[in-house]
């Protein structure tokens, strides 16, 4: 029997009628056929935002809503670049999301830190404070953030917009923070701890190094907050010069006509951002999925 199977083994004709065999590439060809058809779903509004950014309304509501443009349209981006200001509301959305990266990541780390490892009379209820921040949405402290940004004289100023973003951002970079914080073994602080080094030697030298890939995580994940946005944006920015990406674009749209490329270009050019911001931390963010599930 052992040496029938082996001449079956070596028989390519055998091979190609073995119905396990076969088996495995029909299943192997519908995954990759799913896998296409969901890549080309998932790629598909990127492909129509570009193509529309490069017709007219006519061409995009009547003639050729889906295609190819029938002409090239590239005075789109001229309009929105020289004429709509929009490497202005590019430069305002960069300063602001990377300060509120900057301030999100320092002080989550910091807090996490307190709260995952210092041991302190009121942790428990600052850990249960800084949580509630993920069960209030953003939107719904529009008017008491109003108000004291009112009060403190910082309406149309870039910090209307950095601090909001930075206080509702926080609560999820604590939680990732907290969860990469306690897979980092003991061990390590308490060898530094020995030869020598203080709290705060531990923490820059010890724990932030090796905090990279949950630094890459909430660093996106801020980002597509800030960069997204446009309630806050819309309310109290209203300053032209200070207006970010999505109010910019927002004020595209005219009272009776609106021109639907140069909007598509505005959109288009505020999507590159992220996908190259994506592109460069993707591997850190796999690796620190990764690890999450490995911890978990």
């Amino acid at each position: 029997m052992a040496e029938n199977k082996n001449l079956n083994a070596d028989n390519p004709i055998a091979r190609q009628h073995d119905p396990h065999r076969l088996l495995r590439i029909f299943g192997r060809t519908i995954l990759y056929a799913v896998l296409i058809f969901w890549a080309l779903v998932q790629l598909f509004p990127l492909y129509w935002m570009f193509t529309f950014s490069l017709k007219d309304n006519h061409e995009i509501f009547h003639l050729n809503p889906i295609g190819l443009p029938l002409e090239w349209r590239w005075s789109n981006y001229e309009d929105v670049i020289e004429h709509a200001s929009m490497l202005t509301y590019l430069f305002n959305s960069t300063i602001v999301s990377a300060a509120t990266i900057l301030i999100v990541s320092v002080v989550g780390m910091m807090a996490a830190y307190a709260l995952s490892r210092m041991i302190w009379r009121g942790r428990s209820l600052a850990h249960n404070f800084f949580m509630l921040g993920l069960a209030i949405p953003i939107h719904a402290a529009l008017l008491p953030v109003f108000i004291i940004l009112r009060d403190l004289q910082l309406l149309n100023t870039r910090f209307a917009l950095i601090l909001p973003y930075s206080a509702f951002a926080l609560s999820m970079g604590i939680l990732i923070f907290i969860g990469f914080i306690t897979g980092i073994p003991k061990e390590l602080e308490e060898s530094a701890c020995i030869d020598g080094c203080s709290i705060y030697g531990i923490f820059l030298r010890i724990i932030t190094p090796l905090m990279a890939p949950a630094i890459s995580v909430v660093a996106i994940f801020t980002f597509l907050q800030c960069w997204n946005e446009l309630l806050f944006a819309n309310t109290y920015v209203t300053a032209p010069m200070l207006r970010t990406l999505t109010a910019g674009i927002m004020a595209l749209s005219g009272q009776y006509r609106t021109e639907w490329g140069p909007i598509g270009a505005g959109l288009t050019i505020a999507t590159v951002p992220t996908l190259i911001l994506y592109t460069l931390l993707s591997e850190k963010v796999q690796k620190s999925l990764i690890l999450g599930a490995i911890k978990g």
